[in-house]
Parts: structure tokens; sequence; C-alpha cells
């Protein structure tokens, strides 16, 4: 697990705290912290799981779990109506991985180096399906603006829509799902070798057994789902204590805190000049976050929540997803990169923070 070992104690003590009932803020602050070791052994479970099981079923467990935690903390606010922090949240997850996870990597590995170089055709394919379902998720806030005038605000907790609108965004869901599988078999199948790039070697830890790591696994799922409902529920007080609003929360805080342990593996492989590890772990997650998780998160709202939640994004979101997906097209074409390309992504991502600070 590496450093998140080191943050262990937020688990308990974010439990003592929710009990006793303690300010919502530091309830908040110590529910995040404890997220990331659990995201780190949910990924490291899941690792030695896939090393286990040969490339097909490997992959199939990678793919599965290797958003759980942005999925388990989405299914929480979901439950709680908060439709507009679910979305940006799952928004903010995009804009870390294309920008502030592979900005970090270009710009760390980049350090010392004339230039690195990374598969560009599985990157172009990975950064394709990202700019399809970009395209696809941003178009129900099209058709709303157009139909209807007006677009979710970025203090809106929840929106009652049309029930065109909740029709049209639950097709595009079943669409994205369809390409997704389609993605599979191109990824785990027909072209698996540009998918898998070497790295054995990345911790020096004595290999799990199965069974540890099905233990590991479920442990891991069971501490997510707790942190995740403390931290869900602590969200409307401490940024309103904050003087936060829960867009930025959910498109900042939480997309950084449930990918955590992620970034800091693709920034520590991208120095050891393994860019195309770096390269597939930030813009394959943004991937599946955009084909899978949002897609089943729309499904889903049909049967848990107050009410379904179409993926109409406001105009921040909409913009934000726009750009990152051109940008993630534009660094993969060449296959290669600098650190001033790292420095140029980190810029871009540190406008949306100040944008969305001032939202």
């Amino acid at each position: 697990m590496g450093w998140p070992k080191y943050l262990t104690v937020f688990i308990p003590a974010a439990i003592a705290l929710k009990l006793a009932n303690a300010d919502p803020t530091v309830v908040f602050i110590t529910s995040a912290l404890g997220v990331i070791p659990t995201a780190a052994l949910m990924g490291r479970a899941t690792e030695e799981l896939a090393a286990r099981s040969g490339p097909g079923i490997g992959g199939f467990l990678n793919v599965t779990f290797g958003n759980a935690p942005e999925l388990i903390i989405a299914l929480f606010a979901l439950g709680k109506g908060l439709h507009e922090v679910v979305k940006a949240s799952l928004v903010g997850s995009i804009l870390g991985n294309v920008l502030l996870v592979l900005g970090a990597a270009m710009f760390v590995g980049g350090l010392g180096r004339d230039r690195q170089l990374f598969n560009r055709t599985a990157a172009s394919a990975q950064s394709s399906m990202l700019l399809l379902a970009g395209a696809a998720l941003t178009m129900p806030a099209v058709f709303t603006l157009v139909s209807h005038g007006s677009l979710p605000g970025p203090h809106d907790e929840i929106r009652e829509f049309p029930s065109k609108v909740e029709h049209l965004s639950l097709w595009i869901a079943v669409l994205l799902i369809a390409v997704y599988a389609a993605g599979l078999v191109f990824s785990m199948k027909t072209h698996r070798d540009l998918f898998n790039p070497e790295h054995e070697g990345e911790h020096d830890e004595e290999p799990w057994s199965v069974r540890r790591s099905v233990m590991m696994l479920a442990i891991a799922g069971v501490a997510v789902g707790v942190m995740s409902e403390i931290l869900v529920g602590s969200i409307h007080h401490a940024a309103k204590s904050a003087g936060l609003s829960e867009f930025f929360i959910g498109a900042i805080v939480i997309a950084i805190v449930g990918n955590a342990a992620e970034h800091w593996v693709a920034v520590l492989v991208a120095r050891k000049d393994k860019m195309d590890l770096a390269v597939n772990i930030a813009i394959g997650s943004s991937a599946q976050i955009a084909l899978f998780v949002v897609p089943v998160l729309v499904l889903t709202s049909f049967v848990l929540g107050p009410s379904p939640m179409p993926f109409v994004l406001n105009g921040f979101e909409l913009a934000a997803i726009l750009f990152a997906v051109t940008i993630a097209n534009q660094v993969t074409q060449e296959g290669e990169s600098t650190w001033h390309e790292g420095i140029l992504l980190l810029a871009v991502y540190a406008v949306f923070i100040v944008v969305f600070a001032f939202a």
C-alpha cells in the first residue's frame, strides 16, 4: 500500500467522531483521509488477484474494481438525493485523471529527460473512447438548454427534469455501456497486448495469496462503504462551514480523495520512465468513469434515491468536460511527452480549481 497505510488511523477516528457528533468539517476531513487507505487497499488486492487470474479475468477485475471507491461514494450520495454532487464528483474524477494525474506524471517523469515515449496506438484508442463518451455525456445538457432554456446551477442539490430528458439520458447510458463492453473485448482479447504494459516490481512487498487478496478486497469494500457514508453525510454542513460550495467539494475534493492512491502510482511509474502505464492509468481510468461508472449510476438512479438522475451537466461541468476530452486526444497523438506538457496540463487544472471555487 505504500504511504496510504499511514492514513489508516483516520478510519477509526472518522467513525468515533461521527458517533460523537463532532464538528461536520472535522468529520468530513477525517473521513476523506480515511477513504485514501481503503481505496489503496482495494487497489492492491485487485492488482494481486489480477496478477494470478490471467490477462482476461485479470483485466476484468481491474476494470471492475478500478474505480470502485468513486462508485461507492457516488451511490451513497445518490441515495441521499445529492444529484449535483454526484455529477460534480464524476466530472471531477475525469478532469483529475486527464489533467492532474497525467500532468503530474508528465512533469515528474520528464524532469531530467528530453522526452518520454508511450504507445500512441493504445493511448489514442483510449482517448478516442473518452472523446466519444464526452460527446454523449454533454448532449443531454445541450438538449435541455435548447428545449428548456436553462441548465442546473452549481449550487443545486437536485433538480427535476422532464421525463423526456430522463429517457434521453437513460438511452445514452445504455449505449455507453454497450460501447464499454466492446472496449473490453478490444482491450482484453483482440488487442490486449496494447493495454497490458509490463509493470512488475512497482512494489517490493511479498505477493499475496488468492485467499488473502479476496479477504482484503472484502475488508476494503466494507471500509470504503463506511467511510463513504460518513463522508457523504457530512458534505452539506462541511461545505457551509468552510464557505465552499458542494459543487466544489464534489468536483475537486472528493474527486482527488477517491483517486489519491491511483494518482500516486501513475506519478511513481512515470518517474521510472514507464509512461505507457502512467498514460494507461490516467486516460484509461477517465474512459472507464465516463463509459461505465456514469451510465451505471444513471441506471441505478431509477431505483435508488428520490428521483432519476439524468446526466445533465451545469455550464461549468459542460465546458470542463469538452476541454478535458479535447486535451486528452491532443496530448496522446504523438506518443511522446515532456515536462513542459505536464506543466500546461497542471495549469489548466489549476484554472478549473479557481473557477470552481468562485462558482
